[in-house]
């Protein structure tokens, strides 16, 4: 019997969303209701328990505007608790509707709960997956598109048709399998293949109509592996990623790393003589490549096009990977959420308020292989931080347990890691990555601005060759191997923010920490306007110390 709790947020907040929603014009108030359930499935050939939302896998687009308020209720059907987080919105002033371990109680079997949230100043591509007990391996993803308001024109011609293109490694084995052999000290092996919109080689389709230019909106869904994307003879123009719009440059084939998303319009060929062509989406800087294959079809065409598929670059060449990074630029004259140009603001005339300096790393602790931040692996409380943070408990967590630079003293130790920012600082923040694998870092509720990337250790002396004028703005980076990666980031959004490994390996075994965002006198709750941030909700989950308040 399926348990219901109320579907009403905090009356005070949702009112100030609807205000303001209603003020910007044109904005809606959407519901939605979506059943968390599982399905026996084989995409690669081999049945395997997949998490689907409403039957569908992948689940739904969630297809918004600009400052439109979501409601989505979800039914948790798994016999295991469930979150929802939203890869890339920001949630402005609301971390309570994040969905992540740290920011709300699980939902649990049985039971459901209503996400409500404004899509604030955004707009863009992005997707949403289940953020525990390593659930993405399952499935229960979907695509997120956010429309730009009517009053604010898109930097480019409208589109015949977009579609989403939901890429991403897959494994046959259970993710119950493989969370227990994770937390045995092993590995994710190499996927057993790659998947694009949830189906195996060959069977994913696009219909294609000549002459006419469509919207793919890419994201890596996966769970480790970096994908090399292309279109066999169509070339792409990258108009935006996470939420900006890019200078405009044409792409024959995109690295898109775990947890990314990127927009590029593609023009139809007048001519194809019923022809179809590949879509690939390959593995990089594996030990073996492996290929997702989908199918552009135009009228007319049967079958497979029965050529080789397209090259990619060289598996290990990490030198084509980071120079197609640095080519990817702000468009500092599109309006993108508001009116005013990208461009207008300037934070290349910033002064930095502080620097943090984070290197990742893995050990064992207590026997336990753990991936690290600065030394620290996160260990998660018997209460989530947002409602410690709430209700004042003692004694969860210290400040300052994680350093602001990696040191070799203290050894390598379990801890909640929380970093107290203060509102509207300006972090300079550098991703130090001393292992053999690429890293990819996620920031919830920001924004941030890619100045610098480059092999090696980071010292004051790389700060000379930043990008102050247009470094893209995006919510998730990569950092590869033996090298590092600059950010500068505002911190302009109040609330409990996780700061996390895309790598969901390492997420799980402790690579993450959180940014707890306030202003100065802001330490009791009670002291928070609602118009900094959004109060409690009134459906809010309590679990732990706060399960009987």
């Amino acid at each position: 019997m399926r348990h219901t709790r109320s579907l009403t947020s905090s009356k005070l907040c949702l009112c100030i969303s609807l205000l303001v929603a209603l003020a910007d014009g044109g904005s809606s108030e959407l519901f939605y209701d979506w059943t968390v359930s599982y399905s026996q499935r084989a995409p690669l050939g081999v049945d395997k328990q997949v998490i689907v939302i409403n039957d569908m896998f992948p689940g739904p687009v969630l297809n918004a505007t600009t400052n439109d308020v979501v409601n989505i209720n979800i039914h948790n059907e798994l016999t295991d608790p469930f979150l929802m987080t939203w890869n890339g919105i920001q949630m402005r002033r609301n971390s309570w509707q994040d969905g992540v371990q740290e920011t709300n109680c699980p939902i649990l079997p049985g039971q459901n709960w209503t996400y409500s949230f404004q899509l604030k100043d955004q707009i863009g591509s992005f997707f949403y997956f289940p953020s525990l007990l390593l659930q993405k391996a399952a499935g229960g993803y979907g695509a997120i598109r956010v429309n730009n308001r009517t009053v604010i024109p898109i930097p480019f011609p409208k589109p015949y048709k977009e579609y989403d293109v939901l890429i991403g490694d897959w494994y046959n084995a259970n993710y119950g399998v493989l969370r227990a052999s994770v937390e045995d000290g092993n590995s994710l092996p190499l996927p057993d293949g790659i998947l694009i919109n949830g189906q195996g080689p060959n069977q994913a389709s696009f219909e294609f109509g000549p002459g006419v230019t469509y919207r793919l909106r890419i994201s890596n869904v996966g769970l480790k592996t970096s994908l090399n994307f292309r279109i066999q003879e169509h070339l792409m123009l990258l108009v935006e990623t996470e939420g900006s719009y890019t200078v405009q440059q044409l792409y024959d084939c995109l690295d898109i790393h775990v947890g990314q998303s990127y927009s590029v319009l593609v023009a139809a060929k007048n001519q194809t003589n019923a022809k179809s062509y590949y879509m690939v989406a390959s593995s990089r800087f594996t030990t073996s490549e492996q290929f997702g294959i989908g199918i552009i079809r135009y009228p007319g065409s049967v079958g497979d096009p029965g050529v080789p598929l397209p090259s990619g670059p060289s598996q290990s060449d990490y030198e084509f990977s980071i120079q197609q990074a640095r080519s990817i630029r702000w468009n500092l004259a599109a309006g993108a959420a508001r009116p005013n140009p990208q461009g207008s603001f300037h934070y290349g005339s910033i002064n930095v308020s502080r620097t943090l300096i984070l290197e990742n790393n893995v050990t064992l602790i207590g026997s336990k292989r753990r991936f690290t931040v600065n030394g620290i692996s996160f260990l998660h409380p018997d209460t989530p931080l947002k409602l410690v943070d709430n209700f004042k408990f003692k004694d969860v967590f210290l400040p300052g347990i994680i350093r602001d630079r990696p040191s070799t003293t203290p050894p390598p130790s379990l801890g909640t890691s929380v970093i107290d920012a203060h509102y509207h600082d300006f972090y300079h923040i550098v991703f130090q990555n001393p292992l053999s694998e690429l890293q990819t870092w996620h920031i919830d509720g920001y924004n941030f601005f890619v100045v610098g990337m480059d092999w090696g250790t980071w010292d004051e002396s790389k700060r000379a060759g930043y990008n102050m004028i247009d470094a893209v703005s995006r919510s998730t980076i990569q950092v590869y191997p033996s090298s590092w990666t600059a950010i500068l980031v505002q911190v302009d959004n109040l609330g409990m923010w996780n700061l996390r490994s895309q790598n969901a390996e390492n997420w799980y075994l402790g690579q993450e920490l959180y940014l707890r965002v306030k202003s100065l006198g802001q330490d009791d709750s009670a002291t928070i306007s609602a118009r900094d941030e959004a109060p409690m909700p009134e459906n809010v989950i309590k679990c732990g110390r706060a399960a009987k308040l």
